[in-house]
């Protein structure tokens, strides 16, 4: 047994023994196809607090020669799987966590080289038969040992980006691209290497690096293919946590729930955890980063980027190309670029079907509010936002004034002198004027409803809070807008609601550049 050498299950045995463990064992049935075959380079990315190193803790228990972790894994889910006996504790395993090598490295540029040779004199004690004296690096290592006794490897490098990210040009990163080299490009080692597993924030880096991990499958948090149920939490698996901690689960998905991807809803595990213990609903993802991550990227104005953001501000999706992106901290070109950045972070989510990206929960959207606040182009946004909570109060009211007062600033503030009367800038203006309603509401653009489709339906969380439906009119008139509420049943899709009904009918006069409002009480 050693530290990165065929280490212990400690820790797992951590994860294990925590208030909350969610069972993801079943990751590594899927790997387990992987090994000795073609697939069996992966690369892993995900936004931080994603569970990345609790994955890799897993793996080291069950694939290690350094511990009997039979008993660990025999009321898990993946004592179960056909291919559980294969591997279990079979392997020879490497694990080094790059990011806290880094950070602890008392020399950072000869931190390479005193990895090497700690790793080295581990292999020197477990293969004491086995000649290391003309051995330099890790990857001649695994090689003399694969020669001699024909023992396979796996080798997991978490945070593997972490020098990626941050080095580029530096002594360290030359050092390192010649250590990723050595491990996974050379077609000698090929054989002694039964799985590569990296894990890291962003995918592979397109160009310095891609020499090095063009053999890496990706799984990424665009696309994680057949691992995607272990990106994150799945609903599947928080709403027995919700009913087991007495948590209200449309609140915990409201919060932290988004990253949608192939039939799975994917929660953040991190602050899904510390929701239940805690039975708060903080704001707990953003405790561990600073949302300078996004004012850094959007203080250099890209083209287009404020529109968009406005948009999703308000709760729309936004197209974005993700396949511009370098995934480098430097090589920003277009606001595509950012987005996709972004998403990576998890400070966006993205829809691979429609090819779009959106804020996905409450949680993330106190993150941008936070960032334009501290943006002097967002300020009149900023202004937005804060008076949106006023807004809502007053449409609950029934204050019709005071509704068509601030859709003027707000329809003002989204759209250019040459769209100010475009329809979709109409519908962004109401959307963003409403961002609170967003902590409290499901709101639905354009839903099927009675005998057509209503502009835009609030649903609220509890009953405590009224029902509304919105219909939008140009040049039109507030009464026009709420008889075709009435006529059309727009209402129809609410009928089971048991709280209050609130009619709304904003009209916009293009001349006047002006909305009105009428609000009525509906009784279904």
């Amino acid at each position: 047994m050693g530290i990165y050498l065929n280490p212990n299950n400690d820790g797992f045995k951590e994860t294990l023994a925590a208030d909350i463990y969610v069972d993801k064992t079943m990751l590594i049935s899927e790997l387990n196809k992987f090994i000795n075959k073609g697939k069996k380079y992966v690369c892993v990315s995900r936004p931080r607090r994603f569970g990345k190193t609790i994955a890799t803790n897993m793996l080291c228990a069950y694939y290690s020669k350094g511990c009997d972790s039979r008993d660990m894994f025999s009321k898990l889910k993946i004592s179960k799987a056909k291919n559980y006996e294969e591997y279990l504790n079979k392997l020879n395993f490497i694990a080094i966590d790059v990011a806290s090598e880094y950070q602890n490295a008392v020399d950072k540029d000869k931190m390479l080289d005193k990895l090497t040779a700690f790793v080295k004199s581990e292999f020197v004690k477990q293969f004491p038969t086995v000649d290391f004296s003309a051995t330099e690096s890790i990857a001649d290592c695994i090689l003399r040992v694969y020669a001699e006794t024909e023992e396979r490897f796996v080798i997991i490098l978490d945070e593997y980006d972490c020098l990626v990210r941050d080095h580029f040009g530096t002594h360290l990163f030359a050092g390192y691209l010649e250590f990723l080299n050595g491990l996974f490009k050379s077609n000698t080692l090929r054989p002694a290497i039964a799985l590569a597993y990296i894990t890291g924030i962003l995918p592979v880096v397109r160009d310095r690096v891609q020499s090095k991990l063009n053999n890496f499958d990706e799984y990424t948090i665009l696309d994680a293919y057949e691992l995607t149920e272990f990106v994150g939490f799945t609903e599947k698996e928080v709403k027995p946590l919700c009913k087991k901690y007495k948590v209200d689960f449309a609140e915990v998905k409201n919060h932290y729930d988004g990253y949608g991807q192939n039939g799975y809803e994917i929660y953040n595990p991190e602050s899904v955890v510390k929701c239940m213990t805690t039975k708060k609903f903080g704001n707990f993802w953003g405790r561990t980063s600073t949302y300078a991550v996004i004012t850094d990227r959007l203080k250099h104005n890209y083209k287009g980027a404020k529109e968009d953001i406005i948009k999703m501000l308000s709760g729309e999706s936004v197209k974005v190309n993700v396949t511009s992106f370098l995934n480098t901290m430097t090589d920003f070109i277009t606001k595509d670029d950012v987005f996709t950045y972004l998403i990576h972070l998890g400070y966006l989510a993205y829809n691979n079907e429609d090819e779009t990206c959106h804020i996905p929960n409450f949680e993330v959207r106190k993150e941008w509010n936070n960032a334009i606040s501290a943006m002097p182009d967002y300020s009149q946004t900023d202004e937005i936002i804060k008076a949106s909570e006023e807004l809502l109060n007053q449409t609950v009211a029934k204050n019709a004034d005071a509704v068509a007062k601030a859709l003027d600033t707000t329809h003002i503030h989204v759209t250019s002198n040459r769209s100010y009367n475009n329809e979709d800038a109409l519908a962004s203006a109401i959307y963003l004027a409403y961002v609170h309603a967003l902590n409290e509401y499901t709101i639905i653009k354009e839903m099927t409803a009675g005998k057509g489709f209503a502009d835009v339906v609030f649903i609220p969380a509890f009953t405590d809070k009224p029902a509304m439906v919105i219909e939008l009119k140009r040049n039109g008139s507030t009464e026009s807008a709420i008889k075709q509420i009435k006529e059309r049943q727009y209402f129809e899709p609410l009928k089971l609601y048991k709280g209050s009904l609130l009619l709304v009918g904003i009209n916009y006069d293009e001349k006047k550049q002006k909305h009105t409002c009428k609000i009525e009480e509906w009784n279904m």
